[in-house]
Formats: structure tokens, C-alpha cells, sequence
């Protein structure tokens, strides 16, 4: 397949993802509240299975594990929302065993090297130890986030998620500084002001709380 489609998939699946933070805080704006919108999972979503296709096509087994655990809890925050069960049946099971099947596919036809991983000869051990830890932050708040919405019983992006997602943004973009990644460092920072305005805005809900 053609570099550029295979690339165009990945900066697609990239565009996604950042269109459901603006769209979150367009509507948030409006409201003056932070929102949780079914359109920030479902883009989500279809981000992630893009990302899916993209790591198999790139031979990049990295790209498409980071997607796993992130990628079930875009579909149980679906089913909080009561959109889950919209979807047809066929549809739904297609989109739960998707990444499965492809990764089985994955792991036959190519050969996984996890030593590849940490193979540090163009970077220093410090500085992907510092990359792994900010993606693992990073992760860590949609786990955050689900375990918060099992406990309400409704999908909502709380404090501890944008407090989480900043933390994990400034360390990406530590990161990006010294690797001089111009792809992270536009990404993040544009991410971190919404992170920030998100945290204002719950903080003034909060406020609003104790005052009526």
C-alpha cells in the first residue's frame, strides 16, 4: 500500500482525536459547564480503530497496543450514554472484536520484537523513560475516568481527568522539547489550554455549587 495512505489514515485518525477535544470545549463554552458529549466517544472511537489500522499497515505493534485499554472504554462510556445499544447487533459485534482479530492476524503474519521497544540507540534511557511514563499518565486518565463513571453510573470527564490529562501533557511536552517532536509539542500544547479551561470551568461550577 502507498506511504501516503497508510500515513493519511494515521494523521486522519490524529485529526479525530483532536476534534473531539474542540468539540467538547465548543459545547462546554456554550453551556458554561464541562460537558460530556456522545460525539467526544464516538469520534473517539473511530479514531482508535483507525489508529488500529494504521499501527498493522506501519508494522507497528506499539501503536496498536496503546490503543487497547483506551479503546473498550470509549465503548463502556457508549453504553452509559445509552448509545451503545443504538448501533445494530452486527455492528457492535464487529467493532468489539475488530481490534482482536487484527491484532491475532497481526501477531501471524508478523514477527513481534519487544526488544525494539526500548531500543535506546537513538535516544537516551532517561528520555524514553520520561516518554513512557508521560504516555502511561496519559492512559491512566481514561481509566480514571471510567472508574469514576462506574461509580455515578453515567459517562462525565471529571476534575481528576483534565487534572490527570494536564499532568500527562506538560511531561509529553517536556519530552517533545528535548526530542524536538513538532507534532507533539502543536498537539499538546493546543490540548493543555483546553485541559486548563476545562479545570476553570469545573472550578466556577464548583463555586456556583456552594454559593446556591
Amino acid at each position: 500500500m502507498n506511504c501516503w495512505i497508510i500515513y493519511s489514515i494515521g494523521f486522519l485518525a490524529q485529526l479525530l482525536f483532536s476534534s473531539r477535544l474542540i468539540i467538547q470545549w465548543i459545547i462546554s463554552e456554550k453551556q458554561r459547564r464541562v460537558i460530556t458529549p456522545t460525539l467526544f466517544w464516538s469520534l473517539s472511537l473511530i479514531a482508535s480503530i483507525l489508529l488500529f489500522i494504521y499501527g498493522y499497515l506501519r508494522n507497528d505493534f506499539a501503536i496498536m497496543f496503546g490503543q487497547f485499554l483506551t479503546y473498550y472504554i470509549y465503548i463502556r462510556n457508549l453504553q452509559l450514554q445509552r448509545k451503545w445499544q443504538q448501533l445494530s447487533k452486527p455492528i457492535r459485534w464487529f467493532i468489539i472484536v475488530f481490534p482482536l482479530v487484527l491484532s491475532c492476524y497481526y501477531s501471524i503474519t508478523y514477527n513481534i520484537d519487544f526488544d525494539q521497544f526500548f531500543n535506546t540507540h537513538d535516544i537516551p534511557f532517561w528520555l524514553l523513560t520520561l516518554g513512557i511514563i508521560s504516555q502511561l499518565i496519559f492512559t491512566f486518565r481514561f481509566v480514571y475516568q471510567w472508574l469514576y463513571s462506574e461509580r455515578q453510573k453515567i459517562s462525565v470527564l471529571p476534575y481528576g481527568f483534565w487534572f490527570i490529562s494536564l499532568i500527562g501533557a506538560l511531561l509529553i511536552l517536556i519530552y517533545a522539547l528535548f526530542r524536538l517532536d513538532w507534532v507533539l509539542l502543536i498537539g499538546h500544547t493546543f490540548g493543555t489550554l483546553i485541559y486548563l479551561r476545562n479545570i476553570y470551568l469545573l472550578k466556577q461550577q464548583d463555586l456556583k455549587n456552594k454559593t446556591d
